[in-house]
């Protein structure tokens, strides 16, 4: 829902959230910008509007951009609390560092939800049905039951899965956002009203952990999709049961045991053998750790359980398997934001509905790179036949549909 621009009430939301999130007290946000404590919390109200010199004294206060306090669109006024129990198990050390975490991902949410507001685009949703647990039922055999219908759901088969953030938010609808956590944590989950799941996973960790907090997320959007959480790498002691869960349905997600089994038995009765350069093998061809696909192959009792845990005590050299197989891949880092979302700032800025500030804002970088993003996501270059290249101004809106009347 959307109300006439500069409304009292939502500027007063989105500086209370603002505030909120920064752990400052009314008293000393009032005296910053230079109000009595009464005048503040009937600004936060809205019953006595935000002069414009307030607004931009406030934002640099609360280290926010001044667009993000005069936006029209409804604020996501409940994205922390939805956090606030699984905040409770974290240590003190973390918590402003997640709190921080948690207000840039609402930032990303919002602005997605904006831009889809703007353009007219919401996404397709195609999301699974939901799983209810219960006592009675193995979580580990029902993870496997639902990762392999979701597999046919989605048309997969049993091959792997190449890159799936691209295909959780092209064929599920799901939004996918990456940033700095404190390595302990994976990743976090939410479900947004209006704009379905969304995940934010830890950006320090590399591509194949990171792929498997994605799968584990997912499994948070079937089984608890509307509880928000945060995940750690690892869990000691006993799980709660959608943890058991996720972790079974991000293993055979990945890994689908009919593929896994078939590939073990070729490389076996090919050589006589598994050998470490085999599991390397298979770890890069399910895009998964070495941990995982050894775990897996465990699991499904292809190999003796203990396995991984012995080679690791022996110092497994991974590294060196992979120079020799020629399996050594530089990833590069993932986006902050998927590619959607940058496309639709870029369509937006060519409609003028944003700025280049707010562009900058948006895709959190520099003016220089938003133009240099601009530059690039609006131009594509063609090679004629005699070698000559060609730039192509990308028409947003042109359509490509026949008509054939």
């Amino acid at each position: 829902m959307t109300t006439d621009p500069a409304s009292p009430r939502i500027i007063g939301q989105r500086l209370a959230e603002a505030r909120k999130a920064r752990s400052i007290k009314q008293e000393d946000a009032a005296e910053h910008i230079g109000v009595s404590r009464p005048t503040f919390i009937a600004i936060e109200k809205g019953e006595r509007a935000a002069k414009s010199a307030e607004i931009i004294k406030l934002a640099a206060f609360y280290g926010q951009p001044v667009s993000q306090f005069v936006r029209t669109m409804e604020p996501l006024t409940d994205f922390l609390p939805h956090f606030r129990a699984a905040m409770e198990k974290v240590k003190p050390g973390d918590v402003e560092r997640l709190k921080a975490a948690i207000g840039e991902f609402k930032q990303f949410v919002e602005n997605y939800l904006d831009l889809e507001q703007r353009m007219k685009a919401p996404m397709r949703m195609n999301y699974p049905q939901l799983v209810e647990l219960n006592p009675h039922v193995n979580v580990s055999e029902l993870a496997e039951d639902v990762a392999n219908r979701e597999r046919q759901r989605l048309g997969l088969g049993d091959q792997p899965i190449q890159n799936i953030r691209s295909l959780l938010e092209s064929d599920v609808g799901v939004r996918i956002f990456f940033a700095r956590l404190p390595p302990m944590f994976a990743g976090m989950y939410i479900f947004v009203e209006g704009l379905g799941g969304c995940m934010l996973i830890n950006s320090v960790h590399p591509p194949d952990k990171q792929r498997a907090s994605i799968s584990h997320e997912y499994a948070h959007l079937i089984v608890d999709r509307y509880t928000a959480g945060i995940d750690y790498l690892t869990i000691f002691g006993r799980k709660p049961a959608n943890e058991r869960f996720a972790e079974s349905f991000a293993m055979s997600f990945l890994m689908p045991a009919s593929s896994v089994r078939f590939r073990f038995n070729e490389i076996v009765n090919a050589t006589g053998n598994f050998q470490v350069g085999d599991l390397v093998k298979l770890k890069h061809r399910y895009f998964v750790s070495m941990e995982a696909m050894a775990l897996r192959l465990e699991s499904l009792g292809l190999l003796k359980q203990g396995t991984w845990e012995l080679q690791k005590e022996r110092g497994l050299p991974i590294r060196e398997a992979e120079k020799k197989l020629g399996l050594i891949v530089e990833a590069k880092p993932e986006p902050a934001y998927p590619d959607r979302y940058k496309f639709l700032t870029v369509h937006a800025y060519e409609r003028g509905e944003l700025s280049e500030k707010e562009v900058a804002n948006y895709l959190r970088c520099d003016i220089w790179e938003a133009r240099r993003v601009i530059q690039e996501s609006m131009f594509s270059v063609e090679v004629d036949a005699d070698g000559y290249s060609h730039p192509m101004h990308a028409d947003f809106e042109a359509s490509l549909l026949v008509d054939h009347s």
